[in-house]
């Protein structure tokens, strides 16, 4: 995928990157001032590249635009300063503590299925219920790196066996917007545009497509699906390390599903035991 940002492709002043943050939240320079606590006189300079800001004023910009991390770290070395946010690679060996951590969360949350995934919606961890759950998906679908959006939107992934499959599909839809709306991340909205071109399923009754009820806008999901063991009813949630200093365990998100009745429950066990 393309680089997420314009700056890694080619260096931006300061104030480009300022000007785009501030034009995507919507502010005028005169509301981001107030809000920062400087005059709109010294932020248009600050703009134009007529005045250099200092690390406190690129930090507290940061702050009211509420940029992430990693864009955070674009700002700081445009206005000339260090990064202040580690990124490290998740299989590097000083993240070996951090990656046996989050292995151990997966591997606690069986006989029930785990996962994580990076920034893109790609599979970099899970626990051993996972791969029960994907036999029978098309192989090309399950070369590295695994994306957990295709995998569950395409016609030869999940797709065809989930239940409630417009449902499913417009809450990861949603999730999608609202990330690329935080993070401006082009390589999110090249995925987006991918998967809003794979066939949308037809909603209602008639073909075989069901909302379930229990959903909990950015905290529960419902989500049922076929397997060869018999049909899954399932209730997905989203964890993030929002506090963490390295940009790669920041942007990391672990999806966790929980059994919606003792039935599943029962399929779950049996899966785990017979891994």
């Amino acid at each position: 995928m393309h680089a997420h940002r314009p700056h890694h492709a080619a260096p931006l002043p300061f104030g480009d990157h300022l000007r785009h943050w501030r034009q995507r939240r919507r502010l005028s320079q005169l509301e981001l001032a107030l809000q920062a606590e400087v005059s709109t006189r010294h932020l248009s300079c600050v703009e134009t590249g007529r005045a250099s800001p200092s690390r406190e004023m690129v930090m507290r910009l940061s702050e009211r635009l509420q940029v992430p991390p990693r864009e955070r770290n674009a700002l700081l070395v445009a206005a000339g300063f260090a990064p202040m946010y580690r990124e490290r690679a998740l299989d590097d060996p000083a993240m070996a503590a951090a990656r046996a951590a989050v292995q151990r969360i997966l591997d606690a949350h069986e006989p029930w299925p785990a996962l994580a995934m990076d920034r893109h919606w790609n599979l970099v961890m899970h626990n051993r219920l996972v791969p029960l759950l994907m036999q029978g998906i098309a192989p090309e679908l399950l070369q590295p790196p695994v994306n957990v959006l295709r995998l569950s939107l395409h016609p030869q992934g999940l797709a065809p066996r989930i239940h409630n499959l417009p449902q499913w599909r417009e809450h990861l839809l949603e999730r999608l917007r609202q990330q690329i709306a935080t993070t401006g991340d082009a390589a999110l909205a090249e995925l987006a545009e991918q998967l809003r071109a794979l066939p949308a399923p037809a909603g209602g009754d008639g073909d075989g497509h069901h909302a379930l009820p229990g959903e909990h806008l950015g905290v529960l999901m419902p989500f049922r699906f076929n397997t060869p063991l018999g049909e899954l009813n399932l209730i997905s949630t989203t964890t993030v390390f929002g506090t963490a200093v390295d940009i790669t365990l920041q942007e990391l998100a672990l999806e966790t599903f929980f059994p919606a009745d003792e039935a599943t429950a029962e399929r779950l066990r049996a899966m785990a035991a017979a891994a």
